[in-house]
């Protein structure tokens, strides 16, 4: 079988069968596709596309391309979610130790920060000691003792993916569904889950910027998954807005601490979020009959402070500091310049272009623009102003934390570029969750 008639087949439009699709994942991970007939099928897919049965089929055969976990006689169910990524989205952090102490299984395999969004493994790194690619067995140990471990891609989980991904990136072929949906579920499905919760972020701090390409993601996503086996419940969700109030890494993981504690009011939109995800993963895993009932757990789980205990035991497990909780500021880099956002007039914020504050935060030294930098993890924003909310002139809508005081200007100026406040005597916010599926 010959690579180019593989991508000859695809480029007139034929639907690819298994064999060939096997051959075509053997190759990104033998070597025997150059990098110029793998850009070729990808540049191939995106213009003709891709169908379901194909989709699977990709699916399938990248997903056994490398090591498949399996959970053997765990006494609950094996459980995820991912995310599409967002801006300020530190929702993992605090899903993966609310599930477990409702009893589910979390083993997390989560990325990096891509373009202006933020990556978990990122945040998680911000913890001093903190490792994010522990031994096999020590991942396989934490996630049976604890109930969750949230950890980095490991390169002998779907490496076909690993490369392929590698070569859209370059190639300005990132944006198909097809293979969108074949590079998320073939690691969750290598992750050996039951059941997956998709968040499809949707506005202009996401990827998806389209209520009709976010529609059309989420589709894709819990058809193929509904085709390979793994049951999977999709929310599209809005990211018009940053989410939550912090945004960086370091100041993420100390709003994941304060939302689990309770030190801090959780803030509306990430707890009804939170609870929205953890609510389909308690139901796809059978721990709750449904979603009304799933919360009642989830918020006598944050109440009673096992979450933020497993949370806890989770952080030292894998290297970080035990009192993590009782002494965030003690192992938590700081910035050392912090400076209000100032308000330019009296009004309601009333709209935010939160792509340019991802880009911000990139500015600041806390996002990468080429793949091996290194992260300033102290600097970011918090205390950031939410739609709808009513400011004096010269209130602060945000603090930016810097390394130095020309950083803080400049991003000072890009948060006032990035948001809009208006006259508008009253607000009515987007709905959160705009759309189910699966």
């Amino acid at each position: 079988m010959l690579a180019q008639e593989i991508i000859r087949a695809k480029r007139e439009g034929r639907a690819l069968d298994e064999t060939q699709i096997q051959h075509f994942v053997r190759g990104l991970v033998d070597g025997s596709w150059s990098e110029g007939q793998v850009a070729a099928l990808g540049m191939a897919v995106f213009l003709r596309g891709m169908g379901r049965d194909e989709a699977v089929a990709l699916t399938r055969a990248m997903m056994r391309s490398g090591r498949v976990l399996a959970w053997a006689d765990m006494p609950g169910p094996v459980l995820d979610k991912h995310s599409s990524g967002g801006v300020g989205d530190k929702l993992s952090l605090m899903i993966a130790p609310m599930v477990a102490a409702c009893g589910g299984y979390v083993p997390m395999i989560a990325g990096r920060g891509l373009g202006h969004t933020g990556g978990t493994v990122d945040k998680l790194e911000a913890i001093p000691g903190y490792t994010t690619a522990p031994a096999p067995a020590d991942f396989d140990r934490i996630v049976r003792t604890l109930g969750c471990a949230v950890i980095g891609q490991t390169g002998d989980l779907a490496p076909a993916d690993k490369r392929f991904y590698a070569v859209r990136d370059i190639t300005a072929t990132v944006e198909s569904v097809p293979l969108i949906t074949a590079s998320i579920l073939s690691k969750k499905l290598a992750a050996g889950l039951q059941g997956l919760a998709m968040d499809i972020k949707c506005g202009n701090g996401a990827f998806a910027a389209t209520p009709e390409f976010g529609r059309e993601l989420a589709q894709s996503i819990v058809d193929v998954a509904g085709g390979a086996g793994l049951r999977t419940r999709a929310l599209i969700t809005d990211m018009n807005q940053v989410l939550g109030r912090e945004v960086g890494n370091a100041l993420e993981v100390r709003g994941a601490i304060d939302y689990l504690t309770g030190r801090q009011p959780r803030e509306a939109r990430t707890h009804e979020l939170t609870l929205a995800l953890c609510a389909e993963m308690l139901v796809l895993g059978g721990l709750a009959p449904d979603t009304a009932a799933a919360r009642v757990k989830l918020q006598a789980a944050l109440d009673s402070g096992s979450a933020a205990e497993r949370f806890a035991h989770m952080v030292a497990a894998l290297g970080g500091p035990a009192d993590l909780l009782e002494k965030p500021n003690t192992h938590l880099a700081a910035a050392p310049v912090v400076r209000p956002v100032p308000a330019p007039r009296a009004g309601r914020v009333v709209a935010m272009q939160t792509r340019d504050i991802g880009l911000a935060i990139v500015e600041l030294g806390g996002g990468r623009r080429l793949p091996g930098d290194t992260l300033d993890m102290r600097v970011g924003f918090d205390r950031f102003a939410q739609l709808g909310d009513i400011v004096s002139a010269g209130e602060p809508v945000a603090f930016v934390h810097a390394a130095d005081e020309a950083s803080a200007q400049r991003a000072i100026e890009q948060v006032l570029d990035a948001i809009t406040i208006d006259d508008a005597p009253a607000w009515t916010p987007a709905p959160l969750v705009m759309e189910e599926l699966g």
